[in-house]
């Protein structure tokens, strides 16, 4: 059984996505506050076999343990960051996060991927639930864009190295198709 340590960034939308993961055939998902008091006793590398980052209603500066977690455990264990959690990552490896001039909150839009990693199997033209106002400025040189709005803006990104992967959008969503299979994709990875 594998088992995953969701990182709750106070969303309205961590227990949807702990139902999504939970879907997942052998797996079990364990949840923590970004603020969890005693995250240096916890022993992430042997207790998980991957994490996820939850979206939250703040910045990324503001995500608790969800950047130390990033930092500290990207060569170590797959992570897969959700909205505010691939703001995140990228700020982690030096991108840049700024206000959208358009904030998107329970609006749809289709994105084109590029069909590797957690959009292996997954048609192109895939709608996505969009519920931020951050957007991705800058993107460190370590990741690259793998889904971008037709429109231009990045909607995944994932490590050039490491199994690191984020999704501005929500693959928890009901208005997001294929986004099971995302999460199953991530598993596999595990």
């Amino acid at each position: 059984m594998k088992k995953i340590l969701l990182v709750d960034n106070y969303d309205s939308f961590t227990y949807n996505l702990y139902q999504q993961i939970n879907k997942q055939k052998k797996v079990c998902v364990d949840v923590k506050r970004h603020d969890f008091e005693n995250f240096r006793k916890l022993d992430i590398e042997s207790e998980y076999d991957g994490v996820v980052i939850s979206p939250g209603p703040k910045a990324p500066k503001d995500a608790g343990i969800s950047n130390l977690i990033i930092k500290n455990f990207h060569t170590k264990l797959p992570i897969f960051g959700v909205c505010l959690g691939m703001q995140c990552i990228n700020e982690v490896f030096g991108g840049v996060t700024i206000a959208s001039p358009l904030p998107v909150h329970g609006k749809k839009s289709t994105i084109i991927h590029n069909g590797k990693g957690l959009f292996k199997n997954v048609s192109q033209n895939m709608e996505v639930a969009r519920y931020h106002s951050l957007i991705i400025a800058e993107i460190s040189d370590e990741l690259i864009v793998t889904a971008r709005t037709k429109d231009d803006i990045p909607m995944a990104i994932e490590h050039k190295k490491y199994p690191v992967f984020g999704v501005q959008f929500h693959p928890e969503s009901f208005m997001t198709h294929h986004g099971d299979k995302l999460m199953e994709n991530f598993i596999k990875i595990l």
